[in-house]
């Protein structure tokens, strides 16, 4: 057994407690994840100050100097211990509130000590509390230049689980243990790439010698762990393709051919047909397709998926969407079911609100194949949906589903269908290549012919009157108008607008009967919303008050407005994705950000970047800088944005030459088979590889 495998109970000073305490709180469990538990902060330590140069401002400073006295000072809600500590210039008080019985055990009166800590000023006087303290003889001894300190929490510091401590831990596991530190990199890349070796970055990242070798094993132990994520990318690619077969389709029949020679009313963009054409390949292998398409708002991601489709049942295979919210399921099932009408395929709806009474024979039909189609949400995962031959499962706005979710659509066949991933938020390159390494990825960067950009613009709340008659003048035009807010409810912390207040406030300024006005918000119910929408889709009202639940799936080509109220409350991606419900048509179309007139640094840069531009790959660059990438798309589900030290933004060099280095690696040996790359194989076997089918799912 590899030593460091061993559990880090066997330190001294970690008892069951600590050691149930560090891996519940930091995923510490044994040597090897003790050694890559890294500091999130350096502290200089060669610098001394003098007692009477110390100021409250002062984050941490370290003194040398002397106790004096210790005493003990009790009142009536807490005992306290006071020691009156010196130096050459002046005095301070250290103060500790518990601990009390070994500090006076073991503390030395008239003894030089390097004291560090924050210093605190209570009516003129400086005190510096539960300082951290080393015989000065002993500080010298390990020519300490910088102070690691590592990430705490609550229930860690409640346990007594400080900085010392954990130093301590180290100071052991590098006395003990360091003879166990294997490189994990090939020699080539080391050489090539000018890194340091693995035993001189742990032991820099942890007990840093001078700032340069900091350098180096920051950069050293960024590029190991981005290195190692692709790989098992890379190797998850490779096996997924080598080793998962799928259904072939191997002809394009009577209905694609039908519907793209006589009933398309367009012209597919060249984007579009790249897309089909990447797809039908995929389809035609023998091995399964996983596949990502990416498009911004309207590009036309629908036809594309329903072409796929039509190739699916060409092939005697039946086809199912997968979607996040009813809105958006049943806005797919009409859009699909009027592409549908001549060519008499059977299309079907179901989800958590499809009463037992249509339920019971979609279920028939489906498992009989007589069903083509099955559009749905979540529900199309259930025990209860059988399929007689599913080929192809389309999944939208795949973040909002969970993994375990995804994966149960990969049971409704003998063979795993085909999947094709969709998604309206543009991911940035390089982080896609990340977060979706094993799937091929596809991207429909043109708008359809005959769209127009959608123009945005920002008003504050001064200008609302004409904002009003702005809309009036669309209204008579003939035109519909979204209005959107972010809560249901008014909030006593926020002072931003509510929609239940914004939907008064907008009727008294567009009263019946010249205006007619709908409302939606995910806490009605599905027929009410259904209800709403479809007077609004009708043209039989010409606002909808809404809150975010109108963030995709709807599609009103009349609707020319979007107006998003407390904008500077919303994230980029969403503020992207609210005003793709507008420009659907052929008509020009607008977005209006309202904010108030006080703005943060971070809200002036969203509002800014969404009036600048309309593409979906600036955006979300601009929106990952800000918000980073733990946030992005729900991404934290996947876990692999739980980087120890490398940051997928900051670290993007480093990011693409570990990509180019796996790749390098694996091209010339998929099996990891040279000597040389036998440190990667050992690497791989230690932190584990993918070994469950379900995890060749991003």
């Amino acid at each position: 057994m590899n030593e460091l495998q061993k559990s880090i109970i066997y330190l001294n000073g970690v008892g069951p407690n600590r050691h149930s305490l560090l891996k519940n709180e930091f995923g510490i469990d044994k040597i090897q994840d003790l050694i890559h538990f890294f500091p999130n902060k350096y502290i200089d330590r060669t610098k001394f100050y003098k007692i009477n140069k110390l100021s409250s401002s002062n984050s941490e400073v370290q003194v040398v100097g002397s106790i004096v006295s210790l005493k003990t000072i009790k009142s009536k809600s807490k005992t306290r211990l006071v020691g009156e500590f010196s130096d050459d210039s002046g005095t301070i008080e250290l103060i500790w509130f518990r601990g009390h019985k070994w500090i006076l055990s073991n503390l030395k009166i008239n003894t030089q000590y390097v004291v560090f800590g924050k210093i605190n000023n209570y009516k003129g006087s400086l005190s510096m509390a539960h300082p951290e303290m080393e015989l000065l003889t002993s500080f010298k001894l390990k020519k300490r230049s910088f102070n690691t300190i590592y990430p705490t929490t609550e229930k860690s510091i409640n346990a007594g689980i400080t900085q010392n401590i954990l130093r301590k831990m180290f100071y052991e596991v590098f006395e003990s243990y360091s003879k166990s530190f294997r490189e994990t990199l090939p020699t080539s890349i080391l050489k090539k790439l000018d890194l340091i070796s693995n035993d001189l970055a742990i032991r820099n990242i942890h007990f840093p010698q001078n700032i340069e070798l900091l350098a180096k094993a920051e950069r050293r132990l960024k590029f190991e762990e981005l290195f190692y994520l692709q790989i098992q990318i890379l190797l998850k690619n490779y096996n997924r393709k080598t080793k998962i077969k799928g259904h072939i389709f191997s002809r394009v029949g009577d209905f694609f051919n039908i519907f793209f020679n006589k009933h398309l009313s367009f012209n597919l963009t060249k984007s579009q047909m790249k897309v089909i054409k990447e797809i039908r390949h995929d389809v035609g292998t023998g091995r399964q397709m996983n596949r990502l398409l990416q498009g911004d708002v309207g590009s036309g991601k629908t036809i594309v998926a329903f072409m796929t489709m039509l190739i699916a049942i060409d092939n005697k295979f039946q086809a199912c969407l997968m979607a996040p919210t009813e809105i958006l399921a049943q806005q797919h099932y009409k859009s699909i079911k009027a592409l549908t009408n001549k060519l008499g395929l059977n299309v079907a709806l179901i989800t958590g609100s499809t009463k037992k009474n249509n339920r019971s024979p979609i279920l028939k039909d489906l498992k009989n194949g007589k069903i083509n189609i099955l559009i749905g949400t979540h529900t199309l995962i259930e025990d209860s949906i059988i399929f007689n031959n599913l080929g192809i499962a389309i999944i939208d706005e795949q973040h909002k589903f969970g993994v375990a979710q995804r994966s149960k659509l990969w049971k409704k066949n003998s063979l795993p269908p085909h999947i094709l991933v969709m998604t309206a938020t543009p991911i940035p390159r390089t982080l896609a290549m990340t977060l979706y390494g094993d799937l091929d990825v596809s991207i429909i960067d043109e708008l359809p012919p005959g769209r127009k950009l959608i123009k945005t613009v920002h008003r504050n709340d001064s200008k609302r009157l004409s904002v009003f008659n702005f809309i009036k003048n669309e209204i008579i035009k003939g035109r519909q108008i979204y209005i959107v807010y972010p809560l249901i409810e008014e909030s006593k912390k926020m002072d931003y607008k509510d929609l239940l207040d914004g939907f008064e406030s907008i009727s008294r300024s567009f009263p019946l009967p010249d205006y007619k006005i709908s409302i939606l918000n995910g806490r009605m119910k599905n027929d009410e919303k259904e209800y709403e929408m479809n007077r609004f889709i009708k043209g039989e009202t010409q606002i909808m008050v809404s809150t975010t639940v109108i963030e995709v799936g709807v599609n009103v080509p009349n609707a020319s407005v979007m107006i998003i109220e407390s904008s500077e409350r919303f994230g980029l991606s969403q503020l992207h994705q609210l005003r793709g419900r507008v420009g659907r048509g052929n008509s020009q179309s607008y977005c209006i950000l309202m904010t108030g007139d006080k703005l943060s640094s971070d809200s002036k840069l969203r509002i800014n970047t969404m009036v600048k531009t309309n593409n979906g790959f600036e955006i979300a660059d601009v929106d990952l800088k800000i918000r980073g990438p733990g946030n992005l798309m729900g991404t934290q589900q996947s876990g692999i944005l739980k980087m120890k030290i490398a940051d997928l933004i900051n670290d993007n060099e480093l990011l693409n030459l570990a990509r180019k280095s796996a790749d390098e690696i694996l091209s010339s040996d998929k099996n990891l088979e040279k000597k040389s790359n036998q440190c990667i194989k050992y690497t791989l076997s230690e932190i584990g590889t993918f070994k469950n089918i379900w995890n060749y799912i991003s």
